[in-house]
Order: structure tokens, then C-alpha cells, then sequence
């Protein structure tokens, strides 16, 4: 088989495989929803879902969808080499954090079209704007949707400093070069040892 023909075929049964996952994860999404809801009423008055503005595929800017994790109080974006307003961080979502149940909305972009199931991990519009100018090879991460959990973030951990988005970038290039129904597979497999260890969540 051609190798484009294989390509387009690894693509639609990703994309099969990314709607099913989302429809069937939507019970779970409205049902934390409610619990996060009710939890915030109690100890942290606020907005259930926080909205970032993401680089996707080909550089595309989208809406992420996340549980809040931080104060509601309004932030200045901080720069990509600013350290993680850790601070800000509340009791709920620190757990949320690592447990990763925080990214659960994400399966709306998935349903969106702006992220898959496996993929890189789409960075803030404007921290992804800076590694462009700055990290080699950064761009040919976004050949690809983004995607809910990754290689980079199984293996690599948490990015918060050049040297660790250069890593992130050698695993995401590796991913993109060697896709797979398979790769898709272990991945999958290593984001439930990730969830129950808390390895690399901040």
C-alpha cells in the first residue's frame, strides 16, 4: 500500500477512535462537572471550567477546555519562562492536577476537532509563539493535532524551563515520526501509571 493511502487510513481510525473515546467519556465529564460544581460552592467560590487560548495544529489558535485548578482572581498571562503561579493553586485542584482529572474537558476539543486522544500537548498561544523563535525544531510539533495526553508528557514529565521543552520537543518529533495505532496504545497505557503515580504533574 502507498504510503499516503496508509497515512490517510492511520488518520481516520484515529479520528474514529478519538470521537468514540470523547462520546463515551461524556458521562464522566458532566458528571465531575456537577461534583466540582458543588465543591466550589463550598470552599472555592468560583467558575467550574477554565478557557485557555492554545496553539493546535498548524499554529491554529483554539480554546482549551479545563477544569479550574488555580484561584479565580484574574492573572497576567505569564511569560514562558515565568515559574508556575503555584500559589494560586487551590487544595481541590492540586488533586485534580495529579490525578490529572483537570484535563477532562478536553474531550470537547477532541469532539471539536482541535485535539485528538494522543498527541503533543498544546502550550499557550503565547509561551508556543516564543518557543517558536526559540527552541529548534518546535514547529514540526504542530503537524499534528494535539493531543489529550502525549509521549512528552508520559516519558518527559512536566515542561517548565528550556531545557525541559527541548526534551518535550525530541518526544513529540519522535511520536510524530513513528505514529501508530501501537505508539497510540502505549501511550494510553503509560497515562494510567502516570494518573495513579502523579509523575511529572505540577
Amino acid at each position: 500500500m502507498p504510503i499516503h493511502e496508509d497515512r490517510r487510513g492511520f488518520a481516520l481510525l484515529k479520528r474514529s477512535v478519538d470521537l468514540v473515546f470523547a462520546l463515551l467519556a461524556l458521562p464522566t465529564l458532566v458528571t465531575l462537572a456537577v461534583m466540582i460544581f458543588i465543591a466550589n460552592t463550598i470552599s472555592n467560590s468560583g467558575p467550574v471550567f477554565f478557557r485557555q487560548v492554545r496553539m493546535g495544529q498548524n499554529g491554529k489558535a483554539f480554546t482549551i477546555w479545563k477544569f479550574r485548578t488555580m484561584t479565580a482572581d484574574a492573572a497576567v498571562v505569564r511569560s514562558a519562562s515565568a515559574p508556575l503561579d503555584e500559589h494560586r493553586i487551590t487544595p481541590l485542584g492540586r488533586l485534580l492536577r495529579r490525578t490529572k482529572l483537570d484535563e477532562v474537558p478536553n474531550i470537547l476539543n477532541i469532539i471539536a476537532g482541535d485535539m485528538s486522544l494522543v498527541g503533543p500537548r498544546p502550550d499557550a498561544f503565547e509561551h508556543a509563539s516564543e518557543y517558536l523563535l526559540g527552541v529548534p525544531h518546535y514547529r514540526k510539533r504542530l503537524s499534528v493535532r494535539p493531543g489529550l495526553t502525549g509521549l512528552a508528557q508520559v516519558r518527559g514529565g512536566y515542561a517548565d524551563n528550556p531545557r525541559a521543552v527541548q526534551r518535550k520537543v525530541k518526544y513529540d518529533r519522535f511520536y510524530i515520526r513513528n505514529s501508530s495505532i501501537y505508539l497510540d496504545l502505549y501511550v494510553i497505557a503509560l497515562t494510567f501509571g502516570v494518573v495513579f503515580s502523579g509523575f511529572g504533574q505540577r
